[in-house]
């Protein structure tokens, strides 16, 4: 969690809000109607840091996006397709990725090695590459600063997603202003260690590689990899950060004040997007925040969390507003995770009050506020273990009828 405020949102900042970089949005063919190819581009090479699903079906996209990264080539553009993952394509998928690549390195006369291309959708089908084709030649002679294009960039991304996901925020470096900002895609096949989604940040700060990777990886476990909605890890996710340098702060290569100035406004960053993700849960009605507080270790902690927002009896009982705390002791139990029973104390808090609902033993409430609790958009679970000094936090959702129905027919 970030420890301090020193940022301030940006309430009309988009992903170009940055020095030095422009995006855009376009339909091509993919998808019957909405958006499905985006770009975004830096005008110089920026210093990049990723971090990816880890589902061994790994798309062919990623893989390439994968061995790039881990050279720490400077990347200048990414694109990203939706509507199609293609996921499960082999040799084919991985060199219409390579072309895909190459196509916008060719119209935007960069190296097509500091090109990261990905896609999100339908798993095992080919990709339509002369729509793709065709789309590229328009988009990257129309992409801007502009919000209206910045607005078509994230809308390109998204797949069942029912809202555009997007922060910006605004911090100061040795002396000059630096902005950080970011979009995100995901509503279902989310589940910690990167799940179905795609996130974007774009800064102008001026970073070394070690310290852009040490804060951002350390952000992705605190954020990304804190929140769940089905359980279900998808073959797609990244995450990627471009540090551009055009802010021309003195560069940030050693851990001190103004790192952690950047640290904490990055997981705030992050930690927005992520929430937003758990809330866009598919055809979820309610926000679950879920603290963990006084584990014996940060593993304890973590796991903890994942384990209740992971749990389908857990979500079920919030879609009911039943305050069924039976099936949060049952999760917590089966975490594997020291703890003493009598020592655990587990509420319920929202905008409309709290609920002890189990102090060592169960404790008797009122079940009619506990409803009322249970009735907000966002409502927090914080089980005390009173067993250390380590915390942890994550966000999910409920599970309600409408994801069977949104996924019982998804590719149609």
């Amino acid at each position: 969690m970030y420890k301090n405020n020193n940022f301030s949102i940006i309430d009309n900042g988009n992903i170009t809000t940055p020095k030095g970089f422009i995006s855009g949005g376009l339909h091509c063919g993919i998808k019957r109607k909405r958006n499905d190819l985006s770009i975004i581009f830096s005008k110089v090479p920026a210093v990049c840091s990723a971090t990816y699903t880890t589902n061994k079906m790994k798309a062919p996209p990623l893989v390439r996006c994968e061995k790039l990264t881990r050279k720490k080539n400077k990347i200048q553009s990414i694109v990203i397709t939706s509507g199609n993952a293609n996921s499960c394509t082999g040799k084919q998928g991985y060199k219409d990725a390579v072309n895909i690549a190459k196509h916008v390195a060719k119209n935007l006369k960069i190296s097509s090695n500091s090109v990261l291309s990905t896609a999100t959708g339908v798993i095992g089908v080919f990709l339509p590459m002369d729509k793709i084709h065709n789309g590229i030649d328009k988009l990257t002679h129309i992409i801007d600063c502009s919000k209206e294009q910045a607005e078509n960039c994230s809308l390109g991304i998204m797949t069942t997603d029912t809202f555009v996901k997007s922060i910006c925020v605004k911090i100061n470096i040795y002396g000059k202003d630096v902005i950080i900002s970011g979009i995100a895609k995901g509503s279902g096949m989310i589940h910690p260690n990167m799940a179905t989604m795609l996130n974007f940040i774009t800064t102008d700060v001026n970073i070394s590689q070690e310290m852009l990777d040490l804060a951002f990886k350390k952000s992705v476990n605190d954020t990304f990899n804190m929140i769940t909605v089905d359980g279900d890890q998808s073959t797609n996710d990244m995450a990627v950060i471009l540090a551009n340098g055009e802010a021309k702060n003195k560069i940030i290569d050693k851990k001190d004040k103004n790192f952690e100035i950047f640290a904490n406004a990055l997981n705030f960053v992050m930690e927005k997007l992520a929430k937003d993700i758990a809330k866009d849960g598919e055809g979820a009605t309610h926000l679950l925040e879920c603290m963990v507080l006084g584990a014996k270790n940060e593993k304890d902690a973590k796991q903890c969390v994942k384990q209740i927002l992971s749990s389908s009896l857990v979500k079920s009982a919030f879609f009911g507003k039943d305050a069924n705390f039976g099936r949060i002791i049952s999760a917590i139990g089966q975490s594997k995770i020291f703890f003493n029973e009598k020592k655990l104390n587990i509420s319920f808090l929202s905008n409309a009050g709290s609920i002890c609902v189990f102090n060592g033993k169960p404790v008797k409430f009122n079940e009619e506020l506990a409803v009322k609790v249970m009735s907000e958009e966002e409502v927090k679970i914080i089980v005390s273990l009173n067993c250390g000094k380590f915390n942890s936090v994550g966000w999910g959702c409920d599970l309600t009828y409408d994801y069977v129905k949104i996924n019982a027919s998804y590719r149609s």
